[in-house]
């Protein structure tokens, strides 16, 4: 039993006529009577009795119509109601990020996808990569963008970019004249942190401790944003480790300077995740594709 059947045995009624429905839905007569019988075979009576040449309802064929033309109108209207959802959907696209991509990444990114899509209202919504992951699992985000690894089997996760992460100090400070530093040096500074659910400082912290030196650090300061500790360092309260992408006008502008720290590389991913669902909005593939690309 499908809805075809209830769609063909209404149509038959309102026509008073097997043939004309046949020819109104462009099938075979014997394809409308193989359904009719169906229908007759489930409910285990006649629906239909000739009458003066024409087809009428039996009194049980009169008991079910308003029934299978009730069930026919509503899944007309689940349909419509589904489509102008996704007509909707297909309108917006709302991205979630962590801070760093959020704020110095997405916006240009943003803006020149719009370009692209004059008619979408894009959203963008910043968090920190827990709270922005659980947005996208509860559907309040289309997809996201973090910094951190994302460890979830519902979660499709992919690299898009790298970002590296940079030594930053004052200009007046004795590294300014100094290419590179040994990492043991950075335990006579007063490091300034971002909170412990950072994922920029989970990748530092675990680097540090790679070469023995994260519990000799001196842990000056916890600041919760990234231009807190930029102006925190360029004040001369200490140095931090950074992204590329926060610091890069501060480091073209002289208010900060960078130096490396000799045999370390300090890299990350920066992660595209969508849900894992076999339906993705058609926005949602397009943006993927342009920041793919």
């Amino acid at each position: 039993m499908n809805i075809d059947t209830f769609k063909m045995f209404c149509l038959v009624v309102d026509m008073g006529s097997v043939s004309q429905a046949a020819n109104l839905s462009f099938v075979s007569q014997p394809a409308v009577t193989k359904q009719i019988q169906h229908l007759e075979n489930t409910y285990g009576t006649l629906l239909f009795e000739r009458k003066d040449g024409r087809l009428s309802l039996t009194a049980n064929g009169e008991i079910l119509y308003p029934y299978a033309r009730s069930i026919v109108n509503e899944y007309n209207r689940s349909q419509e109601s589904i489509q102008e959802k996704l007509d909707d959907a297909n309108t917006r696209l709302t991205v979630g990020a962590s801070y760093t991509i959020g704020e110095y990444l997405l916006p240009s990114l943003m803006g020149k996808f719009k370009k692209k899509h004059p008619g979408l209202q894009l959203s963008l919504i910043i968090n920190n990569t827990p709270k922005i992951l659980d947005e996208l699992a509860n559907d309040v985000l289309d997809l996201a963008l973090v910094e951190g690894v994302v460890q979830n089997d519902n979660l499709l996760a992919e690299s898009f970019a790298d970002d590296e992460l940079v030594l930053i100090h004052p200009p007046d400070h004795p590294w300014n004249n100094r290419e590179e530093i040994a990492i043991e040096e950075i335990t006579q500074e007063r490091m300034l942190w971002r909170e412990t659910t950072s994922g920029t400082r989970l990748i530092i912290e675990k680097t540090l401790k790679d070469h023995n030196v994260l519990d000799k650090i001196n842990n000056y300061m916890v600041l919760g944003t990234t231009q807190a500790i930029k102006s925190a360092v360029e004040a001369g309260l200490g140095v931090s480790i950074v992204s590329r992408l926060t610091v890069a006008q501060e480091l073209k502008q002289g208010l900060l300077k960078e130096v490396s720290i000799r045999n370390t590389n300090l890299k990350r991913n920066l992660w595209l995740i969508r849900k894992n669902e076999k339906f993705n909005k058609n926005n949602v593939a397009s943006f993927v594709n342009f920041i793919r690309h």
